[in-house]
């Protein structure tokens, strides 16, 4: 179980574009962040109110020894920062309640967009890979997405605020202090590309971890390592891909940190500066300001200061994220190529006539030779089909396309008369059931997997349907019935119990068509027998196309259908294919070599 990298990527968005997307995605909630900047508009207004106070307390209330102005002075500075602080808390709780709104919309748009995928995206891509898209990446952007808006708006108006005060008390000491502005935004514009570069890196890292993670750590991942011998090569591969995971974070968090740290040093050093001026044109005896208000001013300049290293700061993070969002809408511009037509058909009542006409598939428009050609088969309601062939025919894929798991590339799939591709996918999945090979169970009850095709089901109606799958006894007899979880991916059961379980699940469906992909050749002959009984009882009356490996359970087949190469090579009954002595009567003998047998 080798673990590779996936670097399948669409073309890059231009940057401006997707910026102009992302803040699409907090349209539906204009006027929770109108509130938001309000409220910071307000905290940055009052915020200021206190330097100028403090300017009064230190020229005015002080010298002059006026105390109650000063207890009213400090009085307003212990209100000012009350009011401030609840101010904060509100528009924390608004903003991080938008964030996460937006967050649960991205996740469900992505998740219901894959819900769409045909059934080729998921065989060439890999289940952690999807995991680590919705989890990782989304749950990566959550302090962009929650705090960015909030931190944007609040340090923007803290710096107008802070630069408008600074100009009304000395617009000279104003001047020297934002000097330097445009080369720490060059400065951190710089940082953010950097690590907008190295963010995709690790979030690509990050997926092939959970990709080895996700096959290796599955109960059939531990058994093909443990049987096989791989479980410490398995481990040293992991190693491996953890260290280089590190090394990732390890560059995400030192990039620019330097040169992020020289912008701070020289803004902790401003302050120094100020004071150190002002105290150079006092010696020499002409001083440029009072006390007070350098006092004050030096205040201003840190209120503007810290707001302006958290404007630079969120500039780096949004470009940072900006991997993130890339990611994300890589998979939510993914063309759906299966979808319900514009005007879907519905049908109240389905009678289960499957038609196949001039049929043709390729599973890519590059491949060279089509995986099926010139199919036209009838399948009349209530009748059955069975197509048989060798590896490789193209069975399992013909029954792929009546539930449109995938779309033909030539000719028509109908059901009732009606173009699959034009029926409304509520009618589709009402009208066909599939029962495969590898039967899929949830790490839930017995019942929550029954219940799974039909979710209003009574218990009665659970139980009905496992005894018409011939498992109930076998439920029963558990010590929870049908309470009892089934473990992961249903292992606690045998092959032929997960076989009923999933009969039963259809049951509980009653489609009008069903297919039987191959549902018994991985089975003993004793359990294909119990399963194939239960088979038969869930195909009476129904439209059936049984997908074959074993031919003895198709014999009995209205009529059996020989693929070979893509194309229907043989077309009739049990008895018909033997006397013709063909293909079908070929594979009957190497199934049965004993001449007798084979005929019967």
């Amino acid at each position: 179980m080798q673990l590779h990298r996936i670097d399948w990527t669409p073309p890059e968005e231009r940057q401006p574009a997707q910026v102009r997307r992302i803040l699409r995605l907090f349209r539906p909630y204009t006027g929770r962040l109108g509130a938001v900047g309000l409220l910071v508009a307000l905290s940055a207004l009052v915020s200021v109110v206190t330097p100028f106070l403090l300017r009064a307390v230190l020229d005015t209330a002080i010298p002059e020894r006026r105390t109650g102005l000063l207890s009213l002075l400090v009085l307003g500075m212990i209100a000012a920062a009350v009011v401030t602080s609840v101010l904060n808390v509100l528009q924390t709780l608004i903003s991080t309640t938008v964030g996460q709104r937006v967050m649960h919309d991205l996740r469900t748009s992505v998740y219901a967009h894959l819900q769409r995928m045909s059934l080729a995206f998921f065989t060439r891509t890999r289940t952690g890979e999807v995991q680590s898209r919705i989890a990782n990446d989304i749950g990566g952007m959550q302090a962009t997405v929650t705090g960015t808006a909030t931190s944007l708006v609040s340090n923007l108006t803290a710096v107008v605020a802070s630069v408008v005060a600074m100009v009304a008390l000395d617009w000279r000491l104003t001047v020297v202090s934002l000097l330097l502005l445009p080369l720490f935004v060059w400065i951190s514009r710089r940082v953010g590309r950097e690590r907008k570069k190295i963010t995709g890196e690790r979030q690509r890292q990050l997926a092939v971890l959970s990709s080895a993670v996700q096959e290796s750590l599955s109960v059939s991942g531990v058994l093909l390592g443990r049987t096989m011998g791989r479980s410490d090569s398995l481990t040293r591969e992991f190693a491996h891909q953890s260290d280089e995971l590190a090394g990732l974070e390890v560059r995400a968090s030192m990039a620019g940190r330097w040169r992020m740290s020289t912008i701070g040093i020289v803004m902790a050093a401003m302050p120094a500066l100020i004071y150190w001026a002002a105290g150079l044109a006092t010696a020499t005896g002409a001083p440029i300001v009072s006390l007070g208000t350098l006092v004050a001013f030096v205040s201003l300049q840190q209120g503007l200061f810290r707001p302006t290293v958290g404007l630079l700061s969120t500039g780096v993070e949004v470009q940072t994220s900006l991997a993130l969002f890339q990611r994300i809408f890589e998979y939510l511009d993914l063309p759906v190529e299966i979808d319900e037509p514009e005007h879907p058909v519905h049908l109240d009542r389905v009678r289960g006539d499957v038609r196949f006409e001039h049929v043709e598939f390729r599973y890519r428009p590059d491949q060279e030779r089509p995986t099926l050609t010139g199919i036209d088969l009838t399948v009349p309601a209530g009748g059955s089909l069975a197509v048989v062939g060798g590896t490789g025919a193209g069975k399992s894929t013909l029954s792929y396309l009546v539930p449109r798991l995938y779309d033909v590339t030539g000719g028509r799939v109908l059901i009732d008369g009606v173009d699959v591709r034009d029926l409304s996918f509520e009618t589709l999945t009402r009208a066909v059931g599939v029962v495969s090979q590898e039967t899929y169970l949830f790490h839930a009850s017995v019942a929550d997997n029954l219940r799974f095709a039909k979710p209003d089901a009574t218990d009665e109606e659970l139980v009905e349907a496992a005894r018409a799958a011939q498992v109930h006894d076998m439920i029963a007899a558990l010590p929870e019935g049908y309470d009892t979880m089934v473990g992961e991916r249903g292992y606690r059961f045998s092959g032929g119990e997960k076989q009923r379980l999933a009969i039963a699940r259809t049951v509980l469906r009653n489609p009008p068509v069903l297919i039987l992909d191959e549902a018994t050749s991985a089975l003993d002959n004793r359990t294909e027998l119990a399963v194939q009984q239960a088979l038969d009882a869930l195909a009476a009356g129904r439209t059936t196309l049984t997908i074959a490996h074993r031919l003895s359970t198709v014999r009995d087949a209205d009529r059996i259908a020989v693929l070979d190469g893509g194309t229907v090579a043989e077309l009739g009954t049990h008895q018909e294919l033997l006397d013709l002595d063909g293909r079908y009567a070929a594979l009957l003998r190497r199934e049965a070599p004993d001449p007798v047998e084979a005929a019967g």
